[in-house]
Protein backbone atom coordinates (compact mmCIF):
# COMPACT_ATOMS: atom_id res chain seq x y z
CA UNK A 1 0.00 0.00 0.00
CA UNK A 2 1.33 3.44 -0.91
CA UNK A 3 1.59 6.43 1.41
CA UNK A 4 -1.58 8.10 2.65
CA UNK A 5 -1.26 11.83 1.96
CA UNK A 6 -4.33 12.94 3.91
CA UNK A 7 -2.43 12.92 7.19
CA UNK A 8 0.41 14.91 5.63
CA UNK A 9 -2.04 17.42 4.16
CA UNK A 10 -3.87 17.75 7.48
CA UNK A 11 -0.54 18.28 9.22
CA UNK A 12 0.41 20.99 6.73
CA UNK A 13 -2.94 22.71 7.25
CA UNK A 14 -2.51 22.56 11.03
CA UNK A 15 0.94 24.14 10.65
CA UNK A 16 -0.54 26.83 8.40
CA UNK A 17 -3.33 27.50 10.90
CA UNK A 18 -0.75 27.82 13.69
CA UNK A 19 1.23 30.30 11.60
CA UNK A 20 -1.93 32.31 10.91
CA UNK A 21 -2.86 32.24 14.59
CA UNK A 22 0.61 33.60 15.42
CA UNK A 23 0.17 36.44 12.91
CA UNK A 24 -3.21 37.33 14.40
CA UNK A 25 -1.87 37.29 17.96
CA UNK A 26 0.95 39.58 16.79
CA UNK A 27 -1.63 41.95 15.33
CA UNK A 28 -3.64 41.98 18.57
CA UNK A 29 -0.51 42.50 20.67
CA UNK A 30 0.44 45.51 18.52
CA UNK A 31 -3.04 47.02 18.34
CA UNK A 32 -1.84 50.17 20.12
CA UNK A 33 1.56 50.44 18.40
CA UNK A 34 1.74 53.56 16.23
CA UNK A 35 2.22 52.95 12.49
CA UNK A 36 1.96 49.15 12.93
CA UNK A 37 0.46 47.44 9.87
CA UNK A 38 -1.66 44.32 10.37
CA UNK A 39 -0.25 41.17 8.79
CA UNK A 40 -1.80 37.90 7.64
CA UNK A 41 -0.48 34.80 5.91
CA UNK A 42 -0.86 33.58 2.37
CA UNK A 43 -4.22 31.74 1.99
CA UNK A 44 -4.03 27.96 2.33
CA UNK A 45 -5.63 27.60 -1.11
CA UNK A 46 -2.51 29.23 -2.58
CA UNK A 47 -0.39 26.67 -0.74
CA UNK A 48 -2.57 23.87 -2.13
CA UNK A 49 -2.37 25.25 -5.67
CA UNK A 50 1.41 24.81 -5.53
CA UNK A 51 1.02 21.20 -4.41
CA UNK A 52 0.01 18.38 -6.68
CA UNK A 53 -1.75 15.44 -5.10
CA UNK A 54 -2.01 12.27 -7.14
CA UNK A 55 -3.38 8.84 -6.46
CA UNK A 56 -1.10 6.42 -4.63
CA UNK A 57 -0.09 3.34 -6.63
CA UNK A 58 -0.39 -0.17 -5.25
CA UNK A 59 1.47 -1.77 -8.12
CA UNK A 60 4.78 -0.82 -9.75
CA UNK A 61 2.97 -0.69 -13.12
CA UNK A 62 0.76 2.14 -11.85
CA UNK A 63 1.63 5.82 -11.98
CA UNK A 64 4.36 7.03 -9.64
CA UNK A 65 3.45 9.27 -6.73
CA UNK A 66 5.60 12.41 -6.45
CA UNK A 67 6.83 13.63 -3.06
CA UNK A 68 4.74 16.40 -1.56
CA UNK A 69 6.57 19.70 -1.61
CA UNK A 70 4.51 21.91 0.69
CA UNK A 71 6.22 25.07 1.83
CA UNK A 72 5.37 27.28 4.78
CA UNK A 73 3.17 30.22 3.99
CA UNK A 74 4.82 33.64 4.07
CA UNK A 75 3.45 36.47 6.14
CA UNK A 76 1.93 39.19 3.99
CA UNK A 77 0.40 42.55 4.66
CA UNK A 78 -3.37 42.40 5.02
CA UNK A 79 -5.97 44.89 3.94
CA UNK A 80 -7.23 46.73 6.99
CA UNK A 81 -10.73 47.95 7.60
CA UNK A 82 -9.55 51.25 8.97
CA UNK A 83 -6.37 53.12 9.73
CA UNK A 84 -6.32 55.21 12.89
CA UNK A 85 -4.75 58.62 13.26
CA UNK A 86 -1.63 56.90 14.69
CA UNK A 87 -1.22 55.00 11.40
CA UNK A 88 -2.11 51.65 12.99
CA UNK A 89 -4.20 49.40 10.74
CA UNK A 90 -5.22 46.71 13.27
CA UNK A 91 -8.96 46.18 13.64
CA UNK A 92 -9.61 44.08 16.75
CA UNK A 93 -13.03 43.06 15.40
CA UNK A 94 -11.46 41.77 12.19
CA UNK A 95 -8.74 39.91 14.13
CA UNK A 96 -11.33 38.25 16.38
CA UNK A 97 -13.30 37.13 13.31
CA UNK A 98 -10.11 35.59 11.89
CA UNK A 99 -9.46 33.86 15.23
CA UNK A 100 -12.97 32.37 15.07
CA UNK A 101 -12.31 31.11 11.53
CA UNK A 102 -9.08 29.50 12.69
CA UNK A 103 -10.86 27.77 15.58
CA UNK A 104 -13.47 26.36 13.20
CA UNK A 105 -10.79 25.21 10.77
CA UNK A 106 -8.82 23.47 13.55
CA UNK A 107 -12.00 21.66 14.64
CA UNK A 108 -12.82 20.62 11.06
CA UNK A 109 -9.25 19.43 10.48
CA UNK A 110 -9.34 17.37 13.69
CA UNK A 111 -12.71 15.85 12.78
CA UNK A 112 -11.58 14.86 9.29
CA UNK A 113 -8.39 13.25 10.59
CA UNK A 114 -10.32 11.38 13.29
CA UNK A 115 -12.88 10.11 10.75
CA UNK A 116 -10.14 9.05 8.35
CA UNK A 117 -8.31 7.31 11.21
CA UNK A 118 -11.47 5.40 12.14
CA UNK A 119 -12.00 4.43 8.49
CA UNK A 120 -8.39 3.27 8.18
CA UNK A 121 -8.63 1.31 11.42
CA UNK A 122 -11.85 -0.33 10.23
CA UNK A 123 -10.26 -1.29 6.92
CA UNK A 124 -7.24 -2.83 8.66
CA UNK A 125 -9.41 -4.84 11.07
CA UNK A 126 -11.41 -6.18 8.15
Amino acid sequence: MGPVHLFSLASQQASWLSLRQTAISQNVANADTPKYRAVDVQPFNDVLDKTSLELASTNSNHLEVPDLDLKAAKVRKSGAWEITHSGNSVSLEQEMMKAGEINGSFNLNRSIVAAFGRMLSSAVKG
